[in-house]
């Protein structure tokens, strides 16, 4: 009753301004075409007053996902609330943003699988100067059954996350100085497992601290080469259950790499690196990984964005992990195009791939989806997604996963 409450002044919205689908020539339906005046499409009365302190947008979305996976399936319901805030001022730029996913399943128990909130600021010194700062907060829950979440688990562990970040900026020239600081603080709950048993995973509560220098070199207008500096520390509460100790660590690691931008149309950034992550406890050693990372933006023209990603992680093994250190390697694409004023699709992939240093324990996994926006006016849009993940461990062997979401979007 609440949703339908909400829906119905957006769904009141007249669409005969642009035709109601009902003729061949409805602008609605070819493909290309963006009708001059589309439901609301002026956006008169949407924003804020001239000269507003604040930028408020806001959206609901109600939506339903069934799950075919491979021990068996599940029906939940979610209700996704966001909202940001923005102020731009002469020298300033600040941003809020939260966010919540609230699941009931088909037994009728409810969850808040995950909670975002964040906020940053930009301040200009000076022409050349820059200051940031960032705070964030996190409570997230991975759904049981789900591929990444082991067959043995009927309540995945709940984490909590949180921290800050401040950071300079300043131009010399062709050079550019970059000094960044931040600290982090997470803390798990507990696993609960098929047979009723509880697994504690206080002994992976951590914080993390983190500071890092990149100085890049302007060569052509296009080209700009790099190199970037990082020490980590990682500070746990407890021993670990499985080692016995605490395994506090100090990461460093080294990063060169090139970065090129032609106009709007294309951007890449390519790295490479290595990183040493040494134990306090002589007994644990140190480990080196070799690190790979590259960031492709390509926009051929304003419908259309593709995104091609590759990252490597190096970090603690976390609840339901194994050893001391999980190193990882995840890729990903994503294409998003924009058909008409009322309708845009987007599909992705992804693949991942981990190893645990002092555990025989491997991980991998692909992925991929495709979906699509329809508007109804400028406050509603339906949207259909389908997905597909596979997931496999030495631990909890193949799993795999079908699911489809169809929901409605309210928005301000």
């Amino acid at each position: 009753m609440g949703s339908l409450c909400l829906v119905a002044p957006a769904l009141g919205q007249s669409l005969a301004w642009s035709g109601d689908g009902a003729k061949a020539d409805n602008d609605r339906l070819v493909a290309g075409t963006y009708p001059a005046d589309p439901v609301l499409g002026s956006g008169a009365g949407l924003h804020e007053p001239h000269n507003a302190v604040v930028d408020i947008d806001w959206s609901v979305a109600l939506r339903g996902t069934y799950t075919k996976f491979s021990g068996g399936e599940r029906f939940d319901t979610r209700l996704v609330p966001s909202v940001s805030l923005e102020h731009a001022g002469t020298r300033s730029d600040l941003k809020a943003n939260g966010s919540a996913d609230i699941v009931r399943s088909n037994q009728g128990a409810v969850d808040v699988s995950a909670l975002r909130l964040s906020g940053t600021t930009d301040y200009a010194l000076d022409r050349d100067t820059a200051l940031t700062a960032g705070g964030r907060f996190a409570l997230s829950r991975e759904v049981a059954g789900t591929p990444g979440v082991a067959s043995t688990i009927a309540i995945a562990p709940q984490t909590i996350s949180g921290g800050g970040d401040v950071g300079v900026t300043r131009q010399f020239g062709k050079f550019n100085v970059g000094v960044t600081g931040s600290a982090d603080r997470y803390v798990y709950g507990a696993t609960t497992l098929r047979n009723g048993t509880v697994v504690d995973n206080a002994d992976q509560d951590v914080w993390a601290l983190d500071a890092g220098l990149r100085v890049g070199f302007q060569v052509t207008p296009i080209f700009e080469v790099f190199g970037a500096a990082d020490v980590g520390r990682d500070v746990f509460d407890r021993p670990s259950t499985a080692l016995g100790l605490r395994p506090d660590a100090t990461t460093t690691s080294l990063e060169a790499g090139v970065t090129g931008r032609w106009s709007d149309v294309l951007e890449a950034t390519a790295s490479t690196g290595v990183t040493m992550r040494r134990f306090d406890a002589a007994s644990l050693g140190e480990i080196t990984a070799q690190t790979y990372d590259a960031r492709v933006v390509f926009r051929p023209d304003p419908t259309m964005r593709m995104t091609l990603g590759l990252a490597t992680t190096v970090a603690p093994p976390g609840p339901d992990g194994a050893g001391t250190t999980r190193i990882g390697y995840g890729a990903n694409a994503e294409i998003a195009y924009t058909v008409n004023s009322w309708l845009a699709l987007r599909a992705l992939a992804d693949w991942n791939r981990a190893s645990f240093v002092g555990s025989s324990t491997t991980e991998s996994g692909y992925g991929w989806g495709a979906g699509g926006d329809y508007k109804l006016n400028a406050h509603t849009a339906l949207t259909g997604d389908y997905n597909y993940d596979q997931f496999e461990s030495t631990a909890a062997g193949v799993q795999d996963a079908h699911q489809v979401t169809f929901g409605v979007t309210l928005s301000r």
